[in-house]
């Protein structure tokens, strides 16, 4: 077998479970000169930030999350208006949400006594991880060749859960400013349609026409419009048609303005890919080379109608995963404080 053979097999093990998806036309056409397999193993290199804060760091670039970065958030609550960036809970099966959530009502109202003191009670199970439900990536979600941030050996996973990298390390919760990148608006549309992506100079020109600067610490916050079109036109195949997201060049500019924490309204990825071979790039630089978690799934419209109503497009953000030892991510609602 060849050492190019061997690479590229390699990297389309970057995400347990996601399938390497052939390119279309409106993909290719965005093909760039810095979208090839070996790119991305440079990048990799070149981005790391192993060893930054230490050989037995499990936290990552919420390192940049300082006591004076959270007191700084904290004074953008001017208003003290609050708004949540996570989708409603998806209770129906559809073409992307294959495995929605399973509620039960354990104790219904029928069911107690209607003398004195009652309580009603439910359960439910949720596989967060995917394409629909707002939640988390932990630093040990992905590997690449073997490793997870700062080199922990993945085999640290086990069915016990993650003895490194775990959720646990982001118990005491995210206290941080965002900033919203809202690249429809930028575009002047509605949404973005799937499989378009999003470079560099996109994200400069943002900055320049809202008057905002994502700076070291910040959750930079990515609208696409996703929601908006799915609440227009319905679900669709995401692994078929696609999905708005970041071109693999944009992990460089992230790197470059030391941001924390990656969210947006998708996967992140722009999909399919436009990088040979390598099926999400943007979580596989991100989580394993820059220790930078990862916020999907979020619900950015009610935020983008309200930042841009007050012409702001900065806020506090709060987030609080749940503490589950050997957790690979968790729900998450974030919240967005004006």
């Amino acid at each position: 077998m060849s050492d190019t053979t061997t690479r590229r097999r390699m990297m389309q093990q970057l995400a347990a479970g996601a399938a390497t998806m052939a390119v279309p036309s409106a993909a290719l056409a965005q093909t760039r000169p810095d979208s090839t397999p070996e790119d991305f193993l440079k990048l990799l290199k070149e981005l790391s930030n192993w060893g930054r804060w230490g050989a037995d760091d499990q936290t990552g670039a919420v390192n940049l999350i300082t006591p004076a970065k959270r007191k700084a958030a904290m004074r953008l609550a001017r208003e003290g208006a609050s708004y949540s960036m996570a989708r409603n809970a998806e209770f129906k099966e559809a073409v992307d949400n294959p495995v929605p959530i399973v509620r039960k009502t354990i104790r219904t109202g029928a069911s107690v006594s209607h003398t004195g003191i009652a309580s009603t009670a439910d359960n439910f199970f949720i596989a967060y991880h995917g394409l629909v439900h707002t939640h988390m990536d932990t630093l040990s979600h992905f590997a690449y060749d073997g490793k997870l941030y700062n080199g922990f050996p993945v085999d640290v996973v086990t069915e016990e859960g993650a003895a490194k990298n775990s959720i646990m390390s982001y118990k005491n919760g995210i206290i941080t400013r965002g900033v919203l990148m809202d690249m429809a608006r930028h575009k002047g549309v509605e949404w973005l349609e799937p499989g378009e992506a999003i470079f560099p100079e996109d994200l400069d020109a943002w900055e320049k026409k809202a008057g905002v600067k994502v700076e070291p610490g910040d959750v930079m916050i990515v609208r696409t419009g996703r929601w908006a079109r799915r609440d227009a036109k319905g679900p669709w195949a995401i692994q078929g048609e696609g999905l708005a997201g970041l071109h693999m060049s944009c992990a460089r500019w992230l790197h470059a303005r030391d941001v924390s924490i990656l969210g947006g309204d998708g996967a992140q990825d722009v999909i399919p890919s436009t990088v040979t071979g390598v099926s999400q790039p943007i979580h596989a630089l991100c989580i394993v080379a820059m220790g930078m978690p990862i916020f999907d799934n979020l619900d950015l419209e009610l935020i983008g109608r309200e930042a841009e109503k007050r012409k702001r497009w900065d806020f506090l953000v709060t987030a609080s995963p749940a503490a589950v030892p050997g957790g690979t991510g968790s729900v998450l609602n974030p919240i967005a404080t004006f």
